[in-house]
């Protein structure tokens, strides 16, 4: 028998995230020690590694609840597809946040030599682009990344204060 604690090491895991997952009702412990602890079994065990198993997956704690109740095999199946096109989608999207940035890149020298650009211009002609609040934060995140010199001169250059700048690049750093 496993206490929570073994169970979420077993499983690389906090005692939180045991706990949580018993709360949704994915994992129930198999009994109680004389003590009132909760005590789980191999069988525990095997099913908090699928649910981990799917987690690594990216699928949504509903999806996982419905996998691991006993569905039938289409029904599984056409979970995962689900997910597996979820995910295509969205590495389309960053494939054209990147080809955005490498275009921007690009085309750095023309943006410095306009020296009337502002932060709100360039808000602007970012949501212009399709840019959502969300992916102008993972933009910052990946510039701020990929080159952390070229970023602050690019924030410079859009003339933000710099109190504004070391906030910015803080939380990019942070998130990254």
């Amino acid at each position: 028998m496993y206490s929570v604690t073994q169970l979420a090491r077993s499983c690389g895991l906090s005692r939180t995230a045991v706990l949580y997952y018993e709360s949704l009702g994915l994992l129930r412990a198999s009994s109680r020690s004389q003590g009132n602890y909760r005590q789980y079994g191999e069988e525990q065990v095997r099913r908090l590694q699928r649910i981990c198993a799917y987690r690594s997956a990216g699928l949504k704690l509903a999806d996982i609840r419905a996998l691991i109740g006993e569905p039938e095999q289409r029904e599984a199946a056409g979970i995962l597809e689900r997910r597996l096109t979820e995910i295509g989608t969205e590495i389309e999207r960053l494939k054209e946040h990147q080809r955005a940035i490498l275009r921007l890149l690009g085309h750095r020298a023309s943006f410095y030599r306009r020296k009337d650009m502002t932060k709100e211009k360039w808000v602007a002609i970012m949501k212009a682009a399709g840019f959502a609040d969300d992916d102008m934060h993972k933009w910052h995140r990946e510039f701020e990344r990929a080159a952390p010199e070229d970023h602050q001169e690019f924030l410079e250059y859009l003339k933000i204060p710099k109190p504004e700048i070391d906030r910015i690049r803080k939380w990019s750093r942070e998130t990254a």
